[in-house]
């Protein structure tokens, strides 16, 4: 009896658990459906009756569309379809890169040194015209593969083709190469005697805006950002937006210029150095303490030293905040 006893409750309980987890999975599929329902169908009945629009709400959408389109100025899309495509193109043409402009620039650099300080213009214009030539020549040659004991790279040499070949005046432009033509000034000394001018043969040009700090008869010290040899500009206003152009596109590693020295004289500038400084040379500097070397006057002791040396400071120059 026992035995029987205990067989009957075991099969109590097995029903009992069975039914509790028929209710659960029936819960579970209802839950199921559900979501389903929500997630799927409603959305897409909404959508149905979203998308049902009467024949004159159609015709309406359909004129405002004729309309825009009517009203699209289709000759000023064209235009500007076609500056994009222009300024696509430009952009692909691929710039010299600054490491052969500064390459070029300390070649040139190193060819002018060379010459006599007091040579005439067309001297110092051959001297850059050979050098031109010959590296011109020297790199088509690595191109055709006539050499091989060049330290150039192919990629290089063609890129140094094109600056030194077809667009010769563009790189003179961008790295400041110009030679003056030589003009012959006659000077007129008509003032009377004992009296000193300290504006004498400063030219004028177009009035300096307070950030450039222009002051007249001075020349600031300071490492050399541009060298005024190879680098003029037409006014003193010319040269110190030169100063702030480059301070404003310098590179991270690059100095920024902070000073700005032009020679406004038309007989040229005098300086303690072996060059002899040309009308519209415009120094770009930089220096971390701006150093005054001249202000006004020579000193008399400096003009014992230097027997050439005016008596006043012809320079033009002006310390930038960058």
């Amino acid at each position: 009896m026992a035995r029987g006893e205990w067989r009957g409750k075991w099969m109590s309980y097995k029903r009992t658990m069975i039914v509790i987890c028929s209710i659960n999975i029936f819960i579970a599929l209802y839950v199921l459906h559900s979501l389903y329902t929500s997630v799927y169908m409603y959305p897409y009945s909404d959508a149905q009756r979203a998308s049902r629009y009467t024949p004159d709400q159609i015709r309406k959408m359909e004129e405002s569309i004729q309309l825009r389109k009517q009203l699209e100025p289709v000759e000023l899309i064209n235009v500007v379809n076609g500056l994009k495509d222009k300024l696509l193109m430009d952009e692909k043409v691929q710039q010299i890169p600054e490491n052969i402009k500064e390459t070029i620039t300390d070649e040139i650099l190193a060819t002018l040194k060379g010459v006599n300080a007091n040579a005439v213009v067309t001297v110092l214009q051959d001297a850059v015209e050979r050098w031109r030539r010959e590296k011109l020549k020297e790199a088509t040659e690595l191109i055709h593969k006539k050499t091989s004991n060049s330290t150039t790279s192919l990629k290089e040499a063609r890129l140094l083709v094109r600056a030194l070949g077809d667009d010769w005046v563009d790189t003179s432009e961008e790295i400041g190469l110009w030679i003056p033509v030589p003009v012959i000034n006659t000077e007129h000394n008509d003032k009377p005697e004992g009296v000193e001018e300290l504006d004498y043969e400063i030219v004028a040009g177009k009035q300096l805006p307070i950030e450039c700090h222009a002051e007249a008869h001075t020349d600031y010290g300071g490492d050399a950002v541009r060298w005024g040899l190879t680098h003029h500009r037409e006014t003193a206003y010319d040269c110190c937006m030169a100063c702030l152009n480059q301070a404003k596109h310098a590179g991270p590693n690059e100095k920024k210029c902070n000073i700005w020295v032009y020679c406004p004289s038309e007989t040229g500038c005098h300086s303690p150095d072996i060059y002899q400084h040309k009308h519209q040379e415009c120094w770009l500097k930089y220096a971390e303490n701006p150093k005054l070397n001249f202000k006004d006057r020579y000193p008399e002791s400096y003009r014992n030293a230097h027997p050439n040396a005016p008596v006043i400071v012809p320079w033009m120059s002006g310390v930038v905040s960058v």
